[in-house]
């Protein structure tokens, strides 16, 4: 037992502001490309997805809540997964989030940071320099401390809400809105349902983030009636949010447009306020991606520390430096993201940090079904609603983006994603060392005493 305990001081209005601020993130800005890339330049289905993805993620949030609240301890999805599962699915959990989620989403975002940056400078030949350049220096920036990163996160955040603002508002204003929205659902000649999958896999990338909601319950008033409501309110805002800027888009440039830019709100900002207002909207949406990089790469080397302390990975890893941060797992982390960014495929990287984590939560939504057969007298603060019909809704939504990326989506998609399962199962053998490595350390020392 801890001695310290988590202050129950959030309300409903904090929780939800809270859930709101963790999951708009970069991926508003970037993604309407690849969602009109994958309908032919047809609004229709792209508007649909958005809004059955916020449908998916509200319940997906609904249910993950209920675990994250039965087992308030620190590490997230991967200490949950340990306690219902195991440890060695725990550590699994914990390999994927280091090895695959945490570092391919780095680097998906740092590659649209150094594909617009060098755009805003008139250099293309400065994209990956750029997008290196800023995980290595947010990297090292947050082995400084906290305060440095607290501050990064708080700038950020004010500058992620400015670009949204001002596009919903003037797009709406000034825009044509002679566009199509609605209809046709695709282009000519593409399916549908053939392509529904891939376009949930785009736009998850957008909503993701409400993982970590679950873990408000520690510090709510009264969880069990507030955490429902700030997540359905949270998220539904953020669906209204995604549903409105992509009208907005769609307002000012057609879907066909839309495709063609790696950042369709630039283009739409520079069509809204010319060539220099759409820098400077440019410069805020950086700013913004700046502090997504910088939220992953503060709290992504949390899970490599955990490892480290657990002695699942080397101890070097499970260290703090002399400002309290784990430096060794910000550094590993910043260099692995670095690598999977040297690809300059930002809907590569993030369809398969998609792929990775959603297999996982997927586990975690079981994982409630099961605790309650199990643990039926388990404290619960908060219980999902309208129990089982959520929970059963978010794991078939989530085997739906699984089994499609993995084997209905395209033959580069089935490659990607057995590529993710490859270097998720490759933890297997690493745990299996590792155990017995320190299991033999322990022995010759209880000899030697």
């Amino acid at each position: 037992m801890e001695k310290k305990q988590l202050q129950k001081n959030l309300g409903a209005a904090a929780a939800l502001s809270t859930v709101v601020g963790m999951v708009i993130g970069g991926g508003v800005f970037f993604k309407p490309q690849a969602v009109y890339e994958i309908t032919g330049g047809a609004p229709g289905l792209g508007m649909i997805a958005w809004v059955l993805a916020g449908i998916m993620t509200i319940t997906a949030g609904l249910t993950a809540a209920e675990v994250s609240a039965a087992i308030p301890k620190t590490g997230g999805m991967m200490v949950y997964i340990e306690e219902i599962y195991g440890k060695k699915l725990g550590f699994l959990t914990g390999w994927m989030q280091s090895v695959l989620f945490f570092p391919a989403t780095i680097a998906a975002i740092s590659v649209m940071f150094g594909q617009q940056a060098a755009i805003l400078l008139g250099n293309e030949s400065l994209v990956i320099p750029m997008t290196v350049g800023v995980i290595l220096l947010i990297g090292i920036l947050n082995t400084f401390g906290s305060k440095t990163s607290g501050a990064i996160q708080t700038v950020s955040t004010v500058c992620k809400l400015i670009p949204l603002v001002l596009i919903i508002v003037f797009g709406f204003i000034k825009g044509g809105g002679d566009n199509p929205i609605v209809q046709p659902l695709v282009a000519e000649g593409i399916s549908p349902t053939g392509v529904i999958g891939q376009l949930l896999v785009a736009i998850l990338f957008a909503y993701d983030g409400w993982i970590n909601v679950g873990t408000l319950a520690g510090e709510m008033k009264d969880p069990g009636k507030d955490l429902p409501k700030a997540i359905v309110g949270g998220l539904s805002l953020v669906m209204a949010v995604y549903v409105v800027i992509n009208l907005a888009y769609l307002w000012v440039l057609p879907a066909n447009e839309l495709a063609q830019y790696a950042s369709p709100a630039s283009a739409v900002a520079t069509e809204l306020f010319g060539p220099i207002g759409g820098k400077i909207i440019t410069v805020g949406i950086l700013i913004s991606v700046f502090g997504c990089i910088n939220g992953y790469l503060l709290t992504g080397p949390r899970i490599i520390y955990t490892l480290g302390q657990q002695k699942s990975i080397p101890v070097s890893f499970g260290k703090l430096n002399k400002n309290d941060v784990p430096a060794n797992a910000t550094l590993l982390m910043a260099v692995l993201s670095a690598l999977y960014a040297l690809s300059g495929q930002f809907n590569l990287l993030s369809d398969l940090s998609m792929f990775a984590v959603w297999s996982f939560y997927v586990l975690t939504f079981i994982g409630v079904m099961k605790l309650r057969k199990t643990h039926p007298n388990l404290n619960r603060p908060y219980k999902v609603p309208l129990y089982p019909i959520v929970p059963l809704i978010a794991i078939f939504s989530g085997l739906f983006v699984v089994l499609n990326q993995l084997f209905f989506a395209g033959a580069k998609s089935t490659m990607m994603s057995l590529g993710g399962v490859i270097v998720t199962l490759i933890g297997l053998p690493v745990y299996s060392y590792m155990t017995k490595k320190y299991a033999n350390s322990d022995n010759d020392i209880d000899k030697a005493a």
